[in-house]
């Protein structure tokens, strides 16, 4: 069974889970939404990593601010951790290059958009389950009619 485990900082950042959710069911990949500071209960975050991490699973966090989380998470796992940090103009974003900056050894993928992280943990699950590949290229095929139709109805003048 592939799974994604969503690690949130904080409850502030559960409509960023569930957006991320919401397209991991499109796929029909189960995801599993949890709260685990690294911060504030890294025994916990740890636990819950070594727990998940028995399965076959992508980690994808969510943490904004200082995002010890994500590279935190990945330090810990050989898993493929995603960072999914929600952007704020509260910082100019520079808040992001908590992100970014990693220190070696530690290489959570980062992408900013919900939707993508979820795609991209199914791209990763695909690699291995041929269901998720056949949804994944349906997903692209849809996103292709979908430019198609646009432009056409654009040149029709609709």
């Amino acid at each position: 069974m592939s799974k994604v485990v969503i690690i949130m900082g904080s409850k502030a950042d559960l409509e960023w889970a569930n957006q991320i959710s919401k397209v991991l069911e499109s796929f029909e990949i189960e995801s599993i939404s949890r709260i685990a500071s690294a911060h504030k209960v890294p025994l916990k975050c740890y636990n819950l990593i070594k727990e998940y991490e028995k399965e076959n699973v992508v980690f994808i966090t969510i943490a904004g601010m200082s995002n010890a989380l994500s590279g935190f998470t990945d330090a810990q796992t050989h898993c493929p951790v995603i960072a999914c940090p929600p952007y704020s103009d509260k910082f100019g974003g520079s808040d992001l290059f908590s992100s970014i900056r990693m220190p070696s050894g530690v290489a959570p993928l980062t992408i900013l958009s919900p939707e993508n992280a979820a795609l991209a943990a199914a791209k990763i699950l695909g690699l291995s389950n041929p269901d998720i590949r056949g949804k994944i290229a349906a997903f692209q095929e849809k996103k292709r009619n979908e430019l198609e139709e646009a432009d056409l109805n654009l040149i029709s003048g609709q």
